[in-house]
């Protein structure tokens, strides 16, 4: 799969977009509105990006988690090779070493609260100037009905590609919608 960036100024032309995708094939995990408007995302029932998805805060998490294995595993390895746990035990260092892996996790997390998410962050002065972003996710075959759709909106500024959301992941959450939806 493969995403495609577009620009608009309208949210009204977001909106038919995303009705003209969906009467196509298309499904809604497959396409998302990224703008500083929540309110107009939301009185255009736009396929909002999610607020946790905005920000760096998964992406920093796993940096935090992994700097932080690497020091717990650095502060065994010293209490280890110094003979320092023969005199005083390896608890207080297994103790440091997953107070250590937390901290450096949650700090990572922490930061990517502040931050816009890195996907995104080429977006940001456009996002500041009142500008949206949508993008969509799409396979090979839907290549050509995009192309032909996004041509009927003159107004839409192509801002590029990126990597997708995995297929595995759009098809669970379309399975999950399905699911809530025909629940009792």
């Amino acid at each position: 799969m493969k995403r495609h960036f577009y620009i608009s100024d309208s949210l009204d032309d977001l909106a038919t977009l995303e009705n003209e995708l969906s009467s196509i094939g298309f499904e809604k995990p497959q396409f998302h509105v990224l703008s500083n408007n929540e309110a107009g995302l939301e009185n255009h029932h736009l396929h909002a990006v999610e607020s946790v998805l905005k920000s760096d805060v998964v992406y920093k998490t796993e940096i935090g988690f992994f700097i932080g294995l690497f020091i717990s595993i650095a502060v065994l390895l010293f209490a280890g090779l110094s003979g320092v746990t023969q005199t005083y035990t390896w608890i207080p260092f297994i103790f440091l070493a997953i107070i250590l892996l937390g901290f450096c996790t949650w700090e990572g997390g922490f930061i990517g609260t502040q931050e816009i998410h890195h996907d995104f962050a080429r977006f940001k002065k456009t996002l500041d100037d009142g500008r949206h972003i949508f993008f969509v996710d799409i396979t090979l075959e839907q290549e050509q009905a995009l192309s032909g759709i996004i041509d009927k909106h003159p107004n839409m500024e192509t801002a590029g590609e990126g990597s997708s959301t995995p297929r595995l992941v759009i098809d669970a959450q379309r399975l999950f919608k399905r699911f809530m939806h025909s629940a009792p």
